[in-house]
């Protein structure tokens, strides 16, 4: 069953530039190591250094935060979209 991976822009530098990527994966946490694997540079910006997904990054399976599904072990099935969807802070204050 092949998913999709959208990745944002902030993080495609890490992803050869691209948009996306297809895996073939039962879980968004075997689409998400599928997606590590070929882009070696992701993973330190998605995963902490013991494994877990960083706080700042939020996951979405067809809209769905998995947060409040079964987080990295939501299933997935043919044609799903997985988005990765980074907290971005910043900004300026007007006065």
């Amino acid at each position: 069953m092949s998913v999709k991976v959208m990745i944002p822009t902030p993080l495609r530098a890490y992803a050869g530039k691209r948009d996306s990527a297809e895996f073939s994966a039962a879980t968004v946490g075997e689409a998400l190591s599928g997606l590590t694997n070929q882009f070696r540079e992701l993973r330190k910006h998605l995963y902490t250094e013991d494994g877990k997904l960083r706080a700042f990054v939020n996951v979405y399976l067809n809209d769905e935060d998995i947060r409040y599904l079964a987080k990295e072990n939501t299933p997935t099935k043919d044609g799903d979209t997985i988005s990765i969807i980074p907290s971005i802070a910043g900004g300026s204050f007007a006065r």
